[in-house]
């Protein structure tokens, strides 16, 4: 007769670490382990389809990867009948039924999750012992320690500091190279003729049969939600994360550096690794990422200048943004310092739009869950910030469509760097281009209906109209800014006629739903 149950160790969909903090001290005879596939989920924001089966996929193979461990497990799939709506019920049925004497966590990745979890516990009266999620090189305690007494938080500072205290790409005290970052050399466009015949694919993952039903399970019960399943094909056990992280080190990671930026329309996955997914929920760790990527540096197969780039994403830029998401909610998620209110278009959920950058980058995001940086930023989001809609409208969006979405790296991304909600807490401007911008890096503009050159006009580029809007609109905010001082006096130089003309141009384009 089994012993009662000391510890239910939780484990939730972004926390796939056989070797997480919370199964510390596990005995199979005394302990067992709890995850559920709740519906809620998928539905607090209307995820994608591709997202959701991500997610619960990778769940059902970690499943077994925990049974064949002889951990014991107990299991709630959402097709299982009886199974409640969201984590937290089916949290509060499964401590009635197992009575154990204490619930352990691992920090989870979303501050919603926590405390509706935290008040099952109070309300049961059974203590929850949170484990920091050593999976980071910081805790959020580190990070605060970082933060204090700061007006700003800069990521390069912060990176810097990582750098020295881990040993990474380091010559003694000194940065491997004798510079910090290489970002001058890693912002090159792709030529006439595209990334070219050669350019290396991604490994693909067929789905297995569990993947398959977890595939048609999605579209019976979220066949209403965006997105498309047919290329579905992300690596959903270590196994599968660990042969895309070497094929990456191997044929992309060489050329990431000076292409990090460039955008090729058809060519989602260019030469991005696709290794965030699988990092953020826990089948990979950063630090064998990071040293299988300075090994490549040191090894001389792999420029230091394209390793220093990737490693900064990780290191540096995914640490500051956790940091950025413990220290600053729950308040940072209403933040909106530029009182942006207008609607997302409702196209942002179809890619049915004339501008040939967003239908690119919006149908490749419904078509796989993935778009890289660039297009996040400088595309869809910097659309959303020159709109002006509601930056709680552009979370719950990212949050949704993106496979490697998960809210603490999500809501700093998209609040703080891409709408600058925050008010310049984390970066150090608001990132706004016109469509020339869009035309250095990608050549979509030559198949555009619009003009980039323009700003008024039946053929004036949307972007380019709304950017000027952009500066008048926050000319006496912006009129003293160090980096943008300069755009607002151009701004301040078109008459009034010009003026008028933008203005009313952008009204119209905030009427397009």
């Amino acid at each position: 007769m089994r012993e009662p149950l000391r510890h239910l160790v939780l484990v939730l969909g972004d926390q796939l670490d056989l070797d997480a903090s919370a199964f510390d001290g596990f005995d199979a005879a005394r302990d067992a382990a709890w995850m559920a596939e709740a519906a809620e989920e998928s539905t607090h924001v209307w995820s994608s389809q591709p997202r959701i089966a991500f997610f619960l996929a990778a769940m059902r193979h970690f499943a077994e990867a925990l049974r064949e461990q002889g951990r014991p497990l107990h299991y709630r799939r959402l097709d299982d009948a009886g199974t409640a709506a969201s984590l937290a019920a089916q949290l509060r049925a499964d401590v009635q039924r197992l009575r154990p004497s204490r619930l352990v966590l691992t920090r989870p990745g979303d501050w919603r999750v926590l405390q509706a979890l935290q008040a099952v516990a109070d309300d049961a009266g059974v203590p929850l012992e949170l484990r920091e999620d050593r999976h980071f090189y910081t805790t959020p305690a580190d990070f605060a320690a970082h933060a204090q007494g700061r007006r700003s938080l800069r990521m390069e500072f912060f990176y810097r500091e990582q750098r020295q205290r881990h040993g990474v790409l380091m010559d003694g005290r000194e940065p491997l190279g004798g510079q910090w970052n290489y970002d001058v050399e890693n912002r090159e466009a792709f030529g006439p003729q595209g990334p070219g015949f050669d350019l290396p694919r991604p490994p693909r993952f067929e789905p297995d049969t569990l993947t398959r039903d977890v595939i048609a399970l999605v579209r019976e019960r979220f066949g209403s939600h965006p997105g498309r399943l047919d290329s579905f094909a992300w690596p959903l056990t270590r196994a599968q994360a660990l042969q895309a992280m070497e094929a990456f080190m191997r044929e992309r990671l060489p050329l990431f550096g000076p292409y990090q930026d460039a955008i090729w329309p058809g060519e989602p996955w260019l030469y991005h690794a696709q290794l965030s997914a699988a990092l953020n929920l826990k089948l990979l760790t950063p630090r064998e990422v990071i040293a299988a990527a300075e090994a490549e540096v040191r090894a001389g197969r792999v420029p230091l200048a394209s390793g220093e780039g990737f490693i900064r994403q990780i290191l540096g830029w995914r640490e500051y943004v956790r940091g950025i998401y413990w220290t600053q909610m729950p308040g940072y998620a209403q933040a909106n310092a530029l009182d942006a209110h207008e609607d997302l278009p409702s196209w942002y959920w179809s890619g049915d739009t004339d501008m040939a950058c967003l239908r690119d980058a919006i149908g490749q995001t419904l078509a796989h869950g993935y778009a890289h940086h660039i297009q996040r930023l400088m595309v869809t989001g910097l659309y959303a910030l020159l709109l002006g809609v509601e930056p709680a409208q552009v979370h719950a969006w990212y949050l949704s469509v993106y496979v490697d979405a998960v809210e603490w790296v999500e809501l700093p991304n998209t609040l703080g760097m891409s709408q600058y909600a925050d008010g310049g807490l984390m970066a150090s401007k608001p990132y706004i281009a016109s469509g020339r911008y869009i035309d250095r890096q990608s050549p979509a503009c030559r198949s555009c209906r619009y003009r980039p050159e323009q700003r008024t006009g039946e053929r004036a580029c949307p972007f380019t109209t709304l950017y000027w809007d952009f500066l008048l609109r926050h000319e006496a905010r912006f009129a003293r800014h160090p980096r943008l001082a300069q755009q607002v006096r151009n701004a301040a130089r078109l008459d009034d006629a010009e003026r008028a003309a933008i203005l009313a141009a952008a009204k119209t384009l905030r009427r397009q739903r």
